[in-house]
């Protein structure tokens, strides 16, 4: 790892050809993670949000610049090379959650670890019933999704996201399909994960209090990073969903 930085973004610039023109979706976004930060990515539709995502993911390599993920420049590999340093280095988190739906949560959280030939079936299970158990489902261990509600259901793809003990999680609008104490709940397991247990954790959203639960965003607009800042007062998600009125109120 370089310097405790997870990632290093070193005026990237991502380009695509449609037809006779040239789109410049990045323009030399530069900035770094470190180990152990809690990072939001802010950008309306247009600004670069997804492409930057996919390269921080890995499923797309810059036009121009570096990226360093884990000290590990992401722009020389292969194909092969990308997907190996994915499934080792990144726990992906989504919107729509992504779970098998005649899968058990147990498996669907096993999942990633097929790739891993040197682990055992007990090996395997073992390190998910102790992915569930952080994120507190480990009774739910033989629910299929639609046994489970929405926040169980991305309660499990975080765990899903652990299995593998990457250097980082990144998540892209894991609150987006979620009512406002689900998002908050989820919210204070991402708190718990980052501030208890260490978790370097890159957050995409598009939501302002979402954000606020972080310590630094980065605000992109236009393929440009116009500001990155640190958040003075972090807000307490917990805090935040004991203020909310009562569930059934709602």
């Amino acid at each position: 790892m370089s310097n405790g930085k997870i990632l290093e973004l070193q005026q990237i610039k991502r380009e695509f050809v449609m037809g006779t023109e040239t789109v410049r979706a990045l323009k030399g976004v530069s900035f770094d993670v470190s180990a152990g930060e809690f990072v939001t990515i802010m950008g309306s539709s247009g600004s670069g949000k997804t492409t930057l995502l996919n390269i921080l993911g890995c499923l797309d390599k810059p036009s121009f610049g570096d990226y360093l993920l884990d000290g590990i420049n992401v722009s020389s590999l292969s194909r092969n090379e990308l997907a190996r340093l994915r499934n080792h280095k990144i726990g992906f988190v989504f919107q729509a959650y992504n779970l098998l739906p005649r899968t058990s949560a147990l498996e669907n959280v096993e999942l990633p670890l097929f790739y891993n030939p040197e682990l055992t079936t007990r090996e395997r299970r073992e390190r998910a019933l102790g992915a569930l158990e952080s994120v507190k489902l480990a009774d739910r261990e033989g629910h299929t999704p639609s046994q489970l509600s929405g926040g169980q259901q991305q309660r499990v793809a975080i765990a899903r996201a652990l299995v593998n003990q990457p250097v980082m999680i990144l998540a892209d609008e894991a609150t987006g399909n979620l009512d406002t104490r689900t998002s908050y709940e989820i919210m204070a397991l991402m708190q718990e994960l980052n501030q208890q247990e260490g978790k370097t954790i890159v957050f995409v959203t598009h939501e302002p209090d979402i954000a606020a639960f972080s310590s630094r965003t980065v605000m992109l607009r236009d393929g440009k990073v116009v500001k990155d800042s640190k958040n003075e007062n972090v807000r307490s998600a917990k805090e935040a969903l004991a203020a909310l009125p009562p569930a059934e109120d709602y």
